[in-house]
């Protein structure tokens, strides 16, 4: 059994690798087998601890669990990461263990190259102002993620509820070569922006759908329970709104409540990644329509980067094997 740790994994997965192979993954159909199993525990403190594992099994070729750990306060209390995950894959003719993956570098890359799919798809090709909203440890991903998707893009903006970590985050990204700047009026910069990208925890929204400008395209990846929301009840209604699997529809606050109170019916869920990919279904029609698309993930998501991670790896190895 091999480890891929963090290292490795990023050096795999660059994003335009990995989108591509998620597009083209995105053209076949889901894992025969999958699921999402989410436990908790109630936290005095703010957002409950959770244990979340997804299971994916495609019958001949791979297994996979993933195991996610969320305890919100690690940081403060303990100074130790709050979300930390391990991926186990098996092979799928003989169910043995084949490979321990670093469950963290892997969540990065898979959910931002996730957005960054349905950014090449949905987004204006013109696109040249980014606003991140969130500054947490999968927000720089996001970033070079959708440069990677819209490489027009000149100005980056940096929003956080704590502003001195939008200004570390913005540090970050200059010394990785981009230019990006934090800033403290949210909706200011919200109705300046071509593409949205917001990955928070946030239980009340924060994101106006009144100020987003035409053309817009709004990529929501926090919210994962239905207590969370990102966005208000004025970005479903302006917005034309995708998913990346129509699952997502049935656990996030961005959709639980609003249906339930008639805001939108299922039938404004206009197409998944599944359906955009496969082209049966339209994408952006018009340059000054606005786009939303949830970022719900899933075990099939887990599925498709590992296996294609396992596979470069293994490809990279038997190429060092024969040329020594």
């Amino acid at each position: 059994m091999e480890l891929i740790d963090a290292k490795r994994v990023h050096d795999l997965l660059d994003f335009e690798g990995l989108i591509a192979a998620l597009r083209k993954a995105h053209m076949g159909g889901m894992p025969k087998q999958s699921d999402r199993m989410m436990y908790s525990e109630a936290n005095p403190e703010g957002h409950p601890n959770n244990l979340i594992i997804l299971p994916a099994w495609e019958p001949h070729e791979g297994i996979l669990a993933k195991l996610v750990t969320v305890f919100p306060n690690n940081v403060a209390r303990h100074g130790v990461s709050n979300v930390n995950s391990i991926y186990a894959f098996m092979n799928g003719e003989t169910g043995l263990f084949e490979t321990i993956i670093d469950g963290e570098a892997m969540i990065f890359r898979k959910t931002s190259s996730d957005s960054a799919l349905g950014s090449t798809i949905l987004s204006r090709e013109d696109a040249e102002t980014f606003l991140m909203i969130g500054a947490g440890g999968l927000a720089p991903y996001l970033v070079q993620a959708h440069l990677t998707a819209r490489p027009r893009i000149k100005v980056v903006k940096i929003w956080n509820r704590t502003h001195e970590n939008a200004v570390k985050l913005a540090h970050r990204l200059a010394d990785r070569g981009m230019t990006a700047s934090a800033v403290e009026d949210l909706d200011a910069a919200v109705a300046s922006a071509d593409i949205i990208s917001s990955a928070t925890m946030a239980t009340t929204p924060h994101l106006k759908g009144d100020l987003l400008k035409p053309g817009a395209h709004v990529d929501l990846v926090g919210s994962y329970t239905p207590q969370m929301r990102e966005s208000d009840d004025e970005v479903l209604r302006r917005a034309t709104i995708f998913v990346d699997h129509r699952q997502t529809t049935e656990r996030s606050g961005e959709f639980v409540g609003p249906l339930e109170r008639g805001v939108i019916s299922s039938d404004d869920i206009k197409a998944d990644l599944f359906e955009l990919c496969q082209n049966r279904a339209e994408g952006r029609r018009s340059a000054d329509e606005i786009t939303m698309m949830k970022n719900g993930g899933g075990s099939h998501m887990d599925y498709f980067v590992a296996k294609y991670l396992v596979d470069c790896h293994n490809e990279r190895e038997f190429s060092t094997t024969c040329s020594s």
